[in-house]
């Protein structure tokens, strides 16, 4: 099934159905995801092809081969596919489900030849090119210098959800697809809330990543010899960590980027609470779950 799905590679030719825009950067991140995602389904298909053929004694089993036969047989992702593919701790059968998925996604971008009203950021290969892009879009629209915008961050309400999902964002992005980790979000209280029993990752509902000038945004209360925040900060937020995945590090990768740490976004609190209630108990946010 997997050879089959990957077997037609994705057009980038005017991928989102129409050429490089100066106002739509989303044009030139999906063009990017699209020639990733083709370089990661082309290995698949050309090592799963090899290793049926050597299964029939067609070609030798190399030692590749072999530790990808072996990889497959304990439900390992095999390496071959993990050093091309994006970061990820799911086992094989959960990291297929989840690669097809992501394709499902890029496809129906294309199909649809427009940006999604909601982006599920965990389908991205390269997360942060998603959020260079956004940003990118508003400098662009108001004419500021893109070091001088930086993001704020809603959780939005179920209305706003339901809104979200019929007219998208005016400016910036939704974004669905995020897990609390040692923690919960109470809806009806809007904040972050502690975690039930035995509950150790929660969905989230949609944020809203809304790009702005910096001396726009609302300085985070905190003191700035924890990095919790500024003095005389007035935003009652916790900044929560997001990584790709639970293993919560990564290195520094040649774009200037961590291969796992995306950003940190504003989660409201309850009045009693201050960011180190939270950072004690390890809370972070996540892009992905691990099975």
């Amino acid at each position: 099934y997997l050879t089959g799905k990957s077997s037609s590679a994705f057009s980038t030719s005017n991928a989102a159905g129409s050429p490089v825009k100066y106002e739509e950067s989303m044009n030139t991140v999906v063009t990017q995801e699209l020639s990733r995602f083709n370089r990661l389904t082309a290995c698949i298909k050309a090592s799963l092809k090899e290793i049926m053929r050597a299964i029939a004694g067609l070609v030798v089993l190399g030692p590749e081969l072999k530790a990808m036969g072996d990889s497959m047989v304990i439900g390992q992702v095999p390496t071959m596919w993990s050093d091309v593919a994006y970061p990820s701790l799911k086992p094989l059968g959960g990291w297929v489900n989840d690669l097809l998925l992501r394709l499902d996604f890029l496809q129906s971008w294309v199909d649809n030849m427009k940006a999604p009203n909601v982006f599920w950021i965990s389908g991205f290969f390269f997360t942060q090119a998603f959020i260079t892009g956004t940003k990118q879009n508003y400098a662009r629209k108001y004419q500021y210098p893109i070091d001088e915008v930086e993001y704020d961050h809603s959780v939005l309400r179920p209305p706003e959800m339901e809104a979200a999902r019929a007219e998208g964002a005016a400016d910036g992005s939704v974004v669905s697809g995020l897990f609390l980790d040692s923690a919960r979000f109470d809806v009806e209280r809007h904040v972050i809330a502690e975690a039930n029993p035995r509950e150790l990752f929660v969905a989230m509902p949609y944020f809203h990543l809304l790009p702005r000038h910096m001396k726009d945004i609302e300085p985070i209360e905190g003191k700035p010899e924890l990095y919790t925040g500024e003095n005389g900060g007035t935003a009652h937020v916790y900044m929560c960590p997001l990584y790709k995945t639970s293993v919560r590090f990564g290195r520094l990768s040649t774009t200037g980027h961590s291969t796992n740490y995306v950003m940190s976004l504003r989660i409201p609190m309850e009045p009693e609470h201050q960011q180190k209630h939270w950072i004690k108990r390890g809370v972070a946010m996540l892009t992905q779950l691990d099975d």
